[in-house]
């Protein structure tokens, strides 16, 4: 009878188990596998790194669905899926042809904000014909582990040589429109050339069609879908929570990496205007530093940073942290925390200093936790938690 009894009591534990695994499979199962990577002790916080998937050839972006998956590009041509805890071998099918050209490739991945209706995500690549590459922008159906219904919905014109400055990341702002940062594929005087689209801001609608208010309307020249100008390789887009403000920061020369907020119809300088110098031999680019009509930026950095991924972060894991702006740093392979009031930056401090490698993206996530991704062979995704 005790024999019963205690194998009774065995086969009820064993069920508790499986249905906790059931409901709880996702962090259950996999969070013996994460690895803590060190503890950190910021001005106002302590926090960890914790390395949730290795393996990863050059991520790029990073992006929550809101079934707890993640999405994340590789610059090599791949968009994997972040699924059940732990990264999913099998690549997602159905992308376009991409052009992997030095810093070009699969780019930026974002979900609409009605992703629980129509499934629709939206990416950026580079693409290649006979003159050239750039940048495009592309939505399509996410079904399972493929994509459906994919559409072109814009092509940044001209296309030039060459396999720098591509851009690019997309943000839906709170003003309904889609947002897509341009750079200025090494060809400096086109970022001053509304007739193109290298070196801009570029403003959507969801469907890819064009706002009727366009603000450079009184210029015959000047493409419809362009919403500022004047930018060098616009890689950090973000919008602030408390504001609606949509940020962006752009790489500068040797020095003069900017920090800005967007605006309608409005010049940001280059290369007539840089805090940057010429590489190699230092001299003075454009006009200098400031000008009538030409916007200047809420900080700057000299020498370069080479600013990457940019968040702000909104959660209750780290209270202190509210609000600041999270910028990474490819070159000094750190993470910038900018504390703000109003427009200005008041405070900037360096974390994980030559820990973690080249950071590409940053990311607020859902859950409360700040989520990375190093720019490597064998890049890593990595989250901050609170200790």
């Amino acid at each position: 009878m005790n024999n019963m009894h205690l194998m009774h009591e065995y086969r009820s534990f064993l069920f508790a188990i499986l249905l906790a695994t059931f409901i709880f499979g996702t962090v259950v199962a996999v969070a013996a596998d994460y690895k803590t990577l060190g503890e950190y002790t910021s001005q106002q916080h302590q926090f960890k790194v914790v390395k949730l998937a290795e393996g990863l050839n050059h991520p790029w972006s990073l992006a929550f669905l809101p079934d707890g998956d993640f999405l994340v590009t590789e610059r090599s041509g791949r968009l994997r899926r972040f699924s059940n805890g732990s990264l999913d071998l099998k690549p997602i099918a159905g992308l376009p042809e991409i052009a992997t050209k030095g810093q070009g490739g699969l780019l930026d991945v974002a979900v609409h904000p009605d992703f629980i209706d129509n499934q629709l995500i939206y990416f950026t690549y580079s693409a290649s014909n006979w003159r050239g590459a750039g940048t495009q922008l592309a939505r399509a159906r996410l079904e399972n582990h493929a994509l459906k219904n994919l559409e072109v919905l814009f092509v940044a014109q001209p296309k030039s040589r060459g396999g720098r400055h591509f851009g690019s990341r997309i943000v839906f702002a709170p003003d309904g429109f889609l947002y897509l940062s341009l750079g200025d594929r090494g060809k400096r005087e086109s970022a001053q050339d509304l007739s193109g689209h290298t070196g801009s801001l570029i403003r959507l609608n969801h469907d890819g069609t064009v706002p009727g208010d366009k603000p450079f309307v009184k210029q015959n020249d000047a493409l419809p879908e362009i919403y500022s100008y004047g930018h060098r390789n616009i890689q950090g887009l973000a919008v602030q929570p408390e504001t609606g403000l949509l940020w962006s920061h752009e790489h500068g020369p040797k020095g003069g990496d900017e920090l800005n907020i967007a605006h309608a119809g409005v010049n940001y300088g280059w290369p007539v205007i840089t805090y940057g110098r010429n590489y190699g031999s230092g001299t003075k680019i454009g006009e200098g530093t400031k000008k009538t009509g030409m916007q200047q930026p809420i900080y700057y950095w000299v020498p370069s940073i080479a600013p990457s991924g940019m968040a702000f972060y909104e959660g209750d894991a780290f209270p202190k942290w509210n609000g600041n702006l999270f910028i990474g740093s490819l070159k000094f392979r750190h993470l910038v925390r900018l504390q703000l009031e109003g427009e200005t930056v008041e405070k900037e401090e360096v974390l994980l200093a030559k820990v973690l490698g080249r950071i590409r993206d940053v990311r607020s996530g859902p859950d409360g936790f700040i989520y990375l991704l190093t720019d490597a062979d064998n890049g890593m995704l990595v989250r901050l938690e609170p200790i």
